[in-house]
């Protein structure tokens, strides 16, 4: 039977009936390594984790008590949940949690750290973490979370207790958003689905029309493309698209920032910002930049998945292989495209956008890479 801090943990039964009966035994492991998909729940999984280690009821992770809301709230005082803007966890990041690992617990059973996108530390800032995982404070628990075990090197994972998410289904997905959310079912159905049970993007797609109008328009692009100059437009727009939805979440993020920093130090949102405390505001804002780059990244990575949904469909279609649709709402003009082009097209087109994600991931220009990969997007000359 699950906990009620797990509730927010979709079609992850199995992780939370290991995780549960690891708090009740009462001696857990000193080292955790969260793996899953992204949007799989795996801060989720980390969050219920360290709440039902601290619980203070019986049974342990009830939800109700001082230490499990503070630890779902993200301000429990023995709970650290560490995460980075930049593109990878600096050295000196890492040296600054080791030294806050040495601190005993104040006020829960233990101290523990969860570092989200472990997968983000280059070789040089996990060799700096390695000897702190192996040789622990008493009551101390590192909780590493990332895409795949893969992701972090075999010194670290070796020395870690394996936790493996799965892709929960879009019907867990879609009953998390109705339960906790209170969305629509089937707004919250749809929405499950076309994110491919992301449970973030799922929860967004639901709520923000504007979201759900940006997908649209890169999911239908591959059906305005004919020509060479359409396919460099649309790499403009997707560019643009991606770049939109970033500053969205970067500018609403720094203006919270902002009024907080000026609320803690008794300043009106109108009020001059003394000199002594410009550096404070000046290093916000230069973070907030940071974060918009790998906002930026992720926007467009997450683009191109939306683009690949149609191409997946196509080949479905081509294929008659009778899954289920992701875009169903467009089947009247994904079967008609599927019948104007053989199935080792779309293929490549999927190759090729596999590719472009690849390539960005590795820095290279953005708007040429997006260019190249609209080219090779266009059908072959005299089909469609």
């Amino acid at each position: 039977m699950s906990r009620p801090v797990f509730a927010e943990l979709a079609g992850q039964q199995r992780v939370a009936d290991s995780l549960i009966a690891e708090v009740d035994q009462g001696n857990p492991t000193h080292a955790w390594l969260v793996t899953g998909p992204p949007g799989s729940g795996r801060t989720t999984a980390a969050r219920a984790f360290a709440a039902a280690l601290q619980c203070t009821q019986t049974p342990a992770g009830c939800g109700q008590c001082e230490a499990c809301k503070q630890v779902m709230a993200g301000n429990h005082p023995d709970v650290s949940f560490v995460s980075t803007n930049k593109v990878a966890y600096q050295i000196e990041d890492v040296r600054h949690l080791i030294t806050r690992a040495q601190e005993r617990a104040g006020k829960g059973k233990w101290r523990i750290i969860i570092i989200e996108d472990a997968d983000r530390m280059t070789e040089r800032t996990t060799n700096v973490l390695l000897k702190a995982i192996e040789e622990p404070p008493a009551m101390m628990i590192w909780i590493l979370c990332a895409p795949s075990p893969a992701d972090v090197l075999v010194t670290i994972r070796s020395r870690c207790r394996a936790v493996n998410l799965s892709v929960p289904s879009a019907t867990d997905v879609a009953d998390l958003l109705v339960r906790r959310d209170g969305l629509d079912p089937q707004m919250a159905q749809f929405a499950a689905r076309v994110s491919q049970s992301h449970i973030g993007v799922a929860r967004l797609l639901a709520r923000d029309e504007k979201a759900r109008e940006r997908r649209e328009k890169v999911v239908t692009l591959p059906l305005r493309l004919s020509t060479l100059p359409q396919a460099m437009a649309a790499a403009a727009e997707i560019s643009t698209l991606a770049s939109e939805q970033a500053e969205a979440m970067t500018g609403s993020q720094l203006n919270a920032q902002i009024a907080e920093l000026r609320h803690a130090n008794g300043l009106g949102e109108e009020e001059h910002i003394p000199p002594g405390l410009r550096g404070q505001f000046k290093s916000l804002e230069e973070n907030a930049k940071r974060f918009a780059r790998r906002a930026t990244f992720d926007a467009l990575d997450r683009t191109l998945i939306d683009l690949t949904t149609f191409f997946r469909d196509v080949l479905s279609l081509q294929l008659h292989s009778g899954i289920e649709l992701i875009n169903e709402h467009l089947r009247d003009k994904l079967e008609p495209y599927a019948a104007s082009q053989r199935s080792e097209k779309t293929l490549a087109q999927l190759d090729a956008i596999n590719e472009t994600r690849q390539r960005l991931a590795a820095n290279v220009n953005q708007l040429i890479a997006l260019e190249a990969l609209m080219a090779r997007l266009l059908p072959k000359p005299g089909r469609r």
